[in-house]
């Protein structure tokens, strides 16, 4: 990839990003990892996360699409690095994504080959003073209704240097490939989140027919960690072919 920085492809909000972490064996994710990448530990550990959160005043390519601009995500994602010129490149790789509405998911399928879906969905913050006591986000699929919940303690708080929580946010890349075709690098810009610790986390889903089996053992159990970032404006530039 040279030096030059590609386009804007889109700018938008994300807002109130509830993130469930889980630590996974690195097998599980090998048939996912884009050719060019290689998978990012954490102090020797392994992660993928389930975030929800809201997609706000989004433009695509400078334009407001009319009533696509504002909704709830839900993705699985996990971590990943690439060796280039100028350094590692540290970036997310999504296994899937809902979102609530149908042109949304097939713009992001065609242009970005993201594994968008489209489910209903709906969410919930409760928000006091300024500080974010809840968030909640739901969705309708297996023929029941799913949620990812957490519940905050404290107020928002810069990273801290070498944590987990900034391990977790400070992935600025994007990553995908179909099988046997080329990898997609994307950059995403935003500045350095605050969060907020969180005294509970609840992922209730069903997780086999959303993701599958593969994938029960560890996000039927208890998250290794939970947090709740407050996000910012962001911009995602235009993917190039790199493997």
């Amino acid at each position: 990839m040279s030096g030059l920085i590609p386009g804007v492809f889109l700018t938008a909000e994300w807002r109130h990003l509830a993130m469930l972490n889980y630590e996974v064996e690195p097998a599980l994710l090998d048939r996912f990892v884009p050719p060019g990448t290689e998978l990012d530990p954490w102090d020797g550990k392994i992660f993928v996360s389930v975030v929800g959160f809201l997609f706000l005043r989004t433009r695509v390519l400078g334009w407001p699409v009319p009533f696509h601009q504002d909704f709830e995500e839900v993705n699985l994602r996990f971590y990943v690095r690439r060796k280039a010129e100028d350094g590692w490149r540290r970036g997310v790789v999504f296994i899937k994504e809902i979102v609530p509405r149908a042109a949304i998911a097939m713009v992001a399928r065609t242009l970005y080959n993201e594994p968008y879906i489209a489910l209903p969905m709906s969410h919930r913050i409760d928000a006091t003073a300024g500080r974010v006591g809840a968030a909640e986000y739901g969705w309708r699929s297996g023929g029941r209704d799913n949620r990812l919940k957490v519940v905050t303690c404290g107020a928002a708080r810069p990273l801290q240097d070498g944590s987990e929580a900034e391990f977790i946010t400070e992935h600025y890349w994007g990553y995908n490939s179909r099988p046997g075709g080329p990898t997609l690098e994307y950059r995403v810009e935003h500045p350095r989140w605050r969060v907020q610790e969180t005294r509970e986390a609840v992922l209730d889903c069903d997780v086999a027919g959303l993701y599958g089996k593969e994938f029960s053992r560890c996000l039927e159990g208890r998250p290794s960690s939970a947090f709740l970032a407050e996000g910012s404006e962001v911009t995602v530039r235009r993917g190039v072919r790199i493997a």
